[in-house]
């Protein structure tokens, strides 16, 4: 797989100076770029690491001076790691994975197959399951009964996609997603201790023992366009409506997303997430890596959280949220600086006692 620096250019729709014609064959760092690889330097700081390299050319940012770095040629974007998306996608070689139907996998005369479909081996596709034109589907992957995947959707391997769960184009799940689990739902034949301690902020009152009956999942999942799934996600049935996720939202590794929980287009999980059930995210929502999220809140739109944000109650759109539980992070940053100098506060006010005492005694 090799493009001159010219077709790298005219793809991003970037600009490209020097000797176009010459050939790329990968990317690299700076410092670790051999000749046929396109150096990565799309800040000044790593521009200076392109002389400990071999790389002839460079993605730059606008107005870099790439003659002065030694290079035969430069591309140069207003946005390089925008321009990113389109180059690594042209450099990205795949799994591998052969085309065609492998022959251990097990498909339903019923299933719909839509055409140019890849099928690794040991994957199952069950009755009535339709995948959509240009579709993979990686070595033993699960496709459950009534599901639908659009077109080119593309599920690495030990996907598992549960019954009936709806999915739209352009779907991406990297390796060990699971669609459509059952809901995390129990109850008990009288009021709980968790039901009174949530009522009363703490107490539990009487305390009896009881078991926990099972609330079947009779809703199921259904997720928009262009949504990419990390590694061991995982998303719950709902338990009568389905768990929603909107169009283009890209979810970190390790995500879990709970029963009718409904998450808005375009938002950004990170990884580790925990989202508690019927909760709600609006449009452009961000939550950093380990944010969990309470069960019955709503997240406005574009509000973001940072790492370790505990959501416990809603959040207004536009609100950048820190801490636990979750407070402006204006506020939050002005409550760490109090704690971290009350150890000096409480110095001072010992050394003040001391002076009070000490002057009291000479009176």
């Amino acid at each position: 797989m090799a493009y001159t620096v010219k077709e790298i250019a005219a793809a991003l729709g970037a600009d490209a100076f020097g000797a176009v014609d010459v050939s790329i064959e990968g990317v690299a760092e700076p410092a670790d770029a051999r000749d046929s690889d396109l150096a990565l330097a799309m800040k000044p700081e790593f521009a200076q690491q392109i002389s400990e390299g071999a790389a002839q050319a460079a993605m730059l940012w606008d107005g870099a001076d790439w003659q002065a770095m030694g290079l035969k040629a430069a591309i140069t974007a207003p946005r390089p790691r925008f321009a990113m998306a389109g180059l690594s996608a042209m450099m990205d070689a795949g799994q591998g994975f052969a085309p065609g139907v492998h022959p251990s996998a097990i498909l339903d005369p019923s299933a719909e197959i839509g055409e140019g479909t890849q099928i690794g081996p040991g994957a199952i596709i069950g009755p009535r399951a339709k995948i959509g034109a240009g579709s993979v589907i990686g070595p033993l992957c699960f496709v459950g009964a009534d599901a639908q995947l659009g077109a080119r959707a593309y599920l690495r391997e030990h996907v598992s996609i549960g019954r009936g769960v709806q999915i739209g184009a352009g779907f991406i799940a990297q390796p060990g997603v699971r669609l459509g689990g059952d809901g995390f739902s129990f109850v008990t034949p009288e009021e709980s201790g968790v039901e009174r301690m949530r009522d009363t902020l703490g107490d539990q009152g009487e305390i009896t023992r009881q078991s926990w009956a099972r609330i079947h999942s009779l809703g199921g999942v259904e997720i928009g366009d262009d949504v990419e799934l990390g590694a061991n996600v995982c998303v719950d049935n709902g338990t009568v409506r389905a768990t929603r996720i909107g169009h283009g939202v890209k979810v970190d590794n390790l995500t879990q997303i709970g029963h009718n929980v409904i998450i808005g287009d375009d938002c950004l999980i990170c990884a580790q997430v925990g989202i508690a059930g019927s909760s709600r995210l609006g449009r452009n929502v961000v939550l950093g890596g380990q944010t969990g999220v309470s069960d019955n809140v709503f997240i406005g739109d574009n509000a973001i959280t940072g790492g370790a944000t505990k959501v416990l109650a809603n959040v207004p759109a536009g609100r950048v949220m820190l801490g636990y539980p979750a407070t402006k992070m204006s506020s939050q940053m002005e409550t760490y600086k109090a704690l971290r100098r009350l150890p000096r506060l409480f110095r001072d006010v010992a050394s003040l006692q001391k002076a009070v005492f000490k002057g009291g005694d000479s009176d």
